[in-house]
């Protein structure tokens, strides 16, 4: 399926839709499934506390020889046993690329002990949309080191190892959710984006892998999100073809909307935006009706011609600013509750703007 074919789809998202970045903090497993099932699109919750091969690295590289991580998740990879089976490793990846029979690079139980109880709860609600997520390839590479310090982005076989097995695992969670009958909304995680300097020669490169494996997860039938909580280029994930842009409100919002030209490409496109809106940060003090109404402000005034604030409101996504598996589950339920608070705010600002988009299309 073409990019502009599953893009589409944007259109038949329930209108300022509640999702999960992916984290959460709870240990027992049913708990966190049913916290993401409770969505209005339901997420796949990634569970590492206590479970360090559930943190975003060690789970988008699950399988690489001579991986490993510490307790907060941090990975590297030791040379000689990297060596020793990189050839072996590489021959079962690049083979099941070619085929199409990406099933063993699914997460396993060690890897994400909720995403077989995931696509059984996707296929037996006949769930329309289903999110799913995975550590991008950016930032896996900029973050992962060999045993000597070196960053994988910087060496040249095991850079294009760590693309490969998050293209294949990509692929495979994004085959499995269409088999279980769902359209996937998938998202990369990148948060170390923030890094990307557009003077690095790497760095474009990495960015232009990243627009490739976008699209390859387009042709799949995904509807496909970049998720970065820090400022980066803003202009070059515009301009990358993606069906979601997934921010942190509070941080990156007004900087996304300074990029007019970009923003402006991006909404005509048929894209839309992920609002990270209810802060993570236990920190923070806010109301939640101050930053929707701070939200809709700087909407109207940055929308570009022929673009109207509810039509670009009411195919947002609306999600905590990041993930949640450091908070306790207390406080994540709490962040939960104000998110749907944030989300009757808009949709009342919405009926406010066009009147028909009034209940039952907004059941509570």
């Amino acid at each position: 399926m073409s990019a502009p074919n599953i893009r589409r789809a944007v259109q038949l998202l329930p209108a300022c839709a509640t999702t999960g970045i992916g984290s959460l903090p709870h240990t027992q497993l049913e708990l966190g499934l049913q916290a993401a099932l409770a969505m209005d699109i339901p997420f796949l919750p990634q569970l590492p506390v206590g479970r360090p091969s559930e943190f975003m690295v060690p789970q988008a590289l699950e399988g690489l020889p001579g991986l490993r991580w510490d307790p907060e998740g941090m990975c590297t990879v030791e040379w000689s046993e990297w060596e020793t089976g990189s050839v072996t490793f590489l021959d079962r990846l690049e083979a099941a690329l070619d085929v199409g029979a990406l099933e063993d690079f699914e997460p396993s139980l060690e890897g994400c002990r909720a995403w077989r109880p995931f696509l059984w709860e996707v296929e037996q609600r006949k769930l329309a949309f289903a999110k799913a997520q995975l550590a991008g390839p950016f930032t896996v590479r900029a973050v992962a080191r060999t045993g000597d310090g070196r960053a994988a982005l910087d060496v040249p076989g095991l850079d294009a190892a760590m693309y490969r097995l998050i293209l294949a695992r990509s692929l495979a969670m994004v085959k499995a959710l269409r088999r279980a009958g769902t359209t996937p909304l998938f998202f990369l995680d990148e948060p170390g984006l923030y890094a990307f300097d557009r003077a690095n020669p790497r760095h474009l490169l990495a960015m232009q892998e990243l627009r490739l494996l976008v699209v390859a997860l387009q042709r799949e039938g995904a509807l496909v999100g970049v998720h970065c909580c820090g400022n980066t280029d803003w202009a070059s994930l515009l301009d990358s073809g993606l069906d979601v842009l997934s921010l942190d409100v509070r941080l990156s919002l007004d900087a996304v909307l300074e990029e007019s030209g970009a923003f402006s490409r991006f909404l005509d496109s048929g894209a839309t935006l992920s609002l990270g809106i209810i802060p993570t940060d236990l920190a923070s003090t806010y109301e939640v009706e101050e930053l929707v109404d701070a939200v809709e402000v700087s909407l109207k005034a940055a929308l570009p011609p022929g673009q109207t604030f509810a039509r670009v409101a009411s195919q947002m996504l609306l999600t905590p600013a990041c993930g949640l598996a450091m908070r306790s589950v207390v406080d994540a339920e709490q962040i939960l509750s104000r998110l749907k608070q944030a989300q009757r705010r808009l949709r009342e600002a919405l009926v406010a703007e066009l009147p028909s988009l009034r209940p039952p299309l907004y059941p509570s």
